[in-house]
């Protein structure tokens, strides 16, 4: 391969200069700054100029330096133009700065990042299940969690929430936050998981919004039903292209707000066959309302265990959730419903045992398979006054207010207000 691969190009000033590429973190030497060596070389032990993002320079001492041979780390005394390392020991340090020499600091360009778009609000599992499924309960766990991958990962902000006992996770659309929240899972965290919010800002008086740019590559048989779908999130096609072999390039503009759980209803389009990719792309005045979702969701009213014969009764209402045999509680989301409103439903009612029997009073109750949603399905299905249970072996799906006859004096002072 290093027959095939030509050598690095450098100016040979004998100016150290390397950039700051990517971050890590290590939980006994804190964050660790993945660079590239420009020019100069490198010692374990010297001293260095930090150039900072705002122009200022203060001077940083590298405690410890690693080359990467295949997946290990590997300490070593100095690098050279062209190494890939990794620098510990300097406290605050981001993509895009640079080390140079501290008689000569001269910066590299810097690499820009995008601002986060997407938020959504974080605290310990209060549902009345919890505490049995997971390891890690307590806030002060979900706090050192969260700092901890700050350290690491310059995409996201952590703020303390303002409104519950939470924090607000800030990220660059909801796949990235999914995946923060499926590794916490894993980990054995149990989580509340507020509905994801599009970030917003106020410029001269004007509302703004972010919106994508959205790239697909789907077969030219589903380019109208992908059209279709994105326009009713307030998309708008810049350019289509037509492939020879059958298949079709889209572009279009989309709210980040559009797009939320947008990808579920795309492979449902596609059958499954299509290619999406998002950047994003700028901010714009308020696109107005758009509504993404036209259903109510189904809600027990009461606690127990899922029963197949009014679960049979339910999914005439719509789509279930849940399968027969499974703890629910009051507030908790069994179902979506086919209408716009939500319906409190009794999950748990069994069927009544006599001794009669009549002709097809016996009959086979058939029940059509329960929808598993992903973790990524689960955020894009939630509205305003829901919220997600995420837990290391389930994710349920659950009211904000559990008591129905709490969420209906809520929802008559509101409609008064």
């Amino acid at each position: 391969m290093a027959e095939h691969i030509p050598a690095p190009t450098y100016q040979d000033t004998g100016q150290l200069q390397t950039l700051v590429t990517n971050l890590d973190a290590s939980p006994h030497l804190g964050r660790l700054a993945i660079c590239r060596v420009v020019e100069g070389e490198i010692v374990q032990g010297q001293t260095v100029a930090h150039c900072k993002r705002d122009g200022s320079v203060a001077a940083a001492r590298i405690t410890q330096l690693w080359v990467t041979e295949g997946l290990q780390r590997v300490k070593v005394q100095s690098a050279s133009p062209g190494d890939i390392i990794t620098v510990a020991g300097i406290e605050g340090i981001t993509i895009g700065e640079t080390l140079a020499d501290p008689d000569a600091p001269v910066p590299l360009p810097g690499i820009d990042i995008d601002e986060p778009t997407m938020s959504i609000t974080l605290g310990i599992n209060t549902s009345p299940l919890a505490g049995r499924e997971g390891t890690k309960l307590t806030s002060r766990l979900l706090r050192n969690r969260l700092e901890a991958e700050v350290i690491g990962n310059v995409s996201i902000k952590v703020s303390r929430a303002e409104k519950m006992d939470g924090w607000v996770i800030q990220g660059r659309g909801e796949l990235q936050l999914a995946v923060l929240i499926e590794t916490m899972r894993r980990e054995g965290f149990e989580l509340t998981v507020g509905r994801p919010e599009v970030l917003t800002k106020e410029v001269d008086g004007v509302l703004l919004e972010p919106i994508d740019s959205v790239f697909v590559e789907v077969p030219q048989e589903f380019v109208g039903a992908v059209s279709q779908s994105i326009a009713l999130r307030k998309g708008q096609m810049r350019n289509m292209v037509n492939h020879k072999n059958g298949g079709a390039h889209l572009e279009f503009a989309a709210p980040v707000r559009g797009l939320i759980g947008f990808q579920t209803e795309f492979l449902s389009c596609t059958s499954g066959t299509g290619i999406m990719n998002r950047t994003f792309a700028r901010f714009v005045p308020w696109l107005g309302e758009i509504r993404t979702r036209a259903t109510g969701s189904l809600v027990a009213d009461r606690a127990g265990a899922s029963a197949g014969h009014a679960l049979f009764k339910l999914q005439e209402r719509g789509k279930m959730f849940v399968p027969p045999g499974v703890k629910v509680y009051e507030g908790m989301i069994v179902g979506e419903n086919a209408r716009s409103d939500d319906m409190d439903v009794n999950p748990t009612r069994e069927k009544k045992l006599t001794n009669m029997r009549a002709a097809g009073s016996d009959s086979a109750e058939n029940l059509t398979p329960y929808t598993r949603l992903s973790l990524e399905q689960t955020l894009g299905f939630l509205s305003a006054d829901e919220c997600a249970e995420v837990t290391p072996l389930a994710i349920r799906m659950r009211k904000v207010i559990l008591g129905g006859l709490t969420r209906s004096r809520q929802s008559k002072k509101a409609a008064r207000i």
